[in-house]
């Protein structure tokens, strides 16, 4: 494949109120935009704000649509057992018109089991909810009629061809080739019992052979590989914030029933798949992540590192401008103003001090 296009990822977890996280998340976008990613992802999650901030996806990339021109913005993801098929589709519509055209739909069939409860639905059914939504959504999306001698109204352009799946399984890769939708794949994901230091490249590139596999001929792959990226001018800065992010982080996820091998910091870097440090450490880090080889699309996040805002910003500019290039991956064409982002650098040496 060629070179894979860059994308920045959130889940609105900034250490904040939500109309700060909002405030910060849209300020993380644009400065992405500015730095030349060419996608910005948003992730949906519904009562838990330690583990998102936003249920409401599409009014957020709306606001967002507003404050930008040129980056394309996606729903990483909608969970759609827990959506009606049809408003998700009239909502990305009219979000798609508002944007002038730069919504992409990613969808999932969610993760936390409580979080169905109040939507009256059973976490342990969600698969065949799923592809029952899914069915109606796409008859929405293609101008179908979806009941009542109705069809979606404003219609959806080509939104239907902006689909992407997120998926942590081989059959879930097979059903997004087969629909030729996109494929998300995860910054990590949890390891069989049997071989918990197994690699994230051993876990996903299967789920990317069966994908590639079930497209049809003719359809063009998308695999957006998402990753969690955090970069700092001193790797010592950001082994300071990893200590508490990935602990942090670690703690949730043995508390859901997940075993993640390893106590010391660098093994946590390791169990949760994490690319951390300058510039150069970085780059070599994540060239030795073959699945990237394969995707079309990186997606970086600075989850579960969660630095400060400051620090997130600076570590956007250093992916764009220095790992980037390092491996090879192209930036939209764009030069950004050098005062910003020595502003940027002032800000973090107040912080430091």
């Amino acid at each position: 494949m060629t070179a894979p296009t860059l994308a920045f990822f959130t889940r609105l977890l900034d250490d904040a109120p939500a109309p700060e996280r909002y405030r910060l998340a849209t300020d993380q976008i644009r400065h992405a935009e500015r730095f030349g990613i060419e996608r910005a992802w948003v992730a949906q999650h519904h009562f838990r704000a330690a583990e998102g901030g936003l249920p409401a996806p599409f009014v957020f990339l709306a606001h967002a649509a507003a404050a930008t021109s040129e980056i394309r913005l996606g729903t990483g993801v909608v969970t759609l057992p827990l959506e009606d098929p049809v408003r998700v589709a009239e909502d990305a519509a009219v979000a798609d018109l508002l944007s002038g055209g730069r919504i992409d739909l990613g969808l999932g069939s969610g993760g936390t089991p409580s979080s169905f409860v109040p939507f009256g639905q059973d976490a342990a059914g969600k698969a065949p909810v799923y592809d029952r939504k899914l069915a109606l959504l796409l008859d929405a999306l293609r101008g179908n009629e979806i009941g009542g001698g109705n069809t979606l109204y404003p219609d959806a352009s080509s939104l239907a061809d902006r689909i992407w799946q997120a998926t942590f399984s081989v059959p879930g890769g097979t059903r997004a080739g087969v629909h030729g939708h996109g494929l998300l794949l995860s910054r990590t994901q949890p390891r069989p019992a049997d071989a918990l230091n197994a690699s994230l490249a051993r876990l996903q590139e299967p789920i990317v052979d069966a994908y590639l596999d079930a497209l049809a001929d003719g359809v063009q792959p998308r695999v957006t590989a998402s990753r969690t990226v955090f970069v700092a001018d001193d790797r010592a800065d950001a082994l300071r914030f990893a200590e508490v992010g990935l602990r942090r982080a670690v703690d949730g996820f043995r508390r859901a029933g997940q075993t993640i091998p390893g106590e010391t910091l660098d093994e946590l870097i390791v169990a949760l798949d994490t690319h951390l440090g300058t510039p150069e450490e970085v780059a070599a880090s994540l060239a030795a992540d073959t699945t990237l080889e394969r995707a079309t699309e990186v997606a970086f996040q600075v989850h579960s590192v969660d630095a400060p805002h400051d620090w997130v910003l600076r570590s956007i500019e250093l992916f764009a401008t220095e790992v980037a290039p390092a491996l090879g991956w192209a930036t939209r064409d764009t030069t950004p103003d050098h005062p910003a982002s020595l502003d940027t650098l002032s800000r973090l040496g107040k912080d430091h001090a």
